[in-house]
C-alpha cells in the first residue's frame, strides 16, 4: 500500500507566498515522476507542475516563473513553492507520483490540501 500525504495549505493574502508539502510512504520500491495538480470549484483537475527524478520540471503556463517544484528524493517528499499568490490560484491542490512496488507500479494520488488566495 502506498500513501501520499499533503500538507502546508491554508489561507495566504495575494501576493503572498506558500509552501506545500506531500511525503510517500508505505511499500515503495521506487518513485519516478511526481507532480502537483489542482481543482477550482467547478473545474477540472489541471496540471500544475511536474518533476522527473532526474530533476526535470514542467509547469503550467498559468504558474511559471511563480511556483517553483522540488522533490527530496531520500526524503520521498515533494515540494511546491507558491510566490506571487493569485486569487485564481485558490483550488484543492493534489499530489501525485508515480511508485513502483516490488509487484506493480501505480499512480498514486494523496488526499488534497486547500488553498486560498484572498483579494
Amino acid at each position: 500500500q502506498v500513501l501520499l500525504v499533503e500538507s502546508g495549505g491554508g489561507l495566504v493574502p495575494a501576493g503572498g507566498s506558500l509552501r506545500l508539502s506531500c511525503a510517500a510512504s508505505g511499500s515503495i520500491f521506487r518513485i519516478d515522476a511526481m507532480g502537483w495538480y489542482r481543482q477550482a470549484p467547478g473545474k477540472q483537475r489541471e496540471l500544475v507542475a511536474t518533476i522527473t527524478t532526474g530533476g526535470t520540471t514542467n509547469y503550467a503556463d498559468a504558474v511559471k516563473g511563480r511556483f517553483t517544484i522540488s522533490r527530496d528524493s531520500a526524503k520521498a517528499t515533494v515540494y511546491l513553492q507558491m510566490n506571487s499568490s493569485k486569487p485564481e490560484d485558490t483550488a484543492v491542490y493534489y499530489c501525485n507520483a508515480r511508485v513502483g512496488t516490488t509487484m506493480y507500479t501505480l499512480n498514486a494520488w494523496g488526499q488534497g490540501t486547500l488553498v486560498t488566495v484572498s483579494s
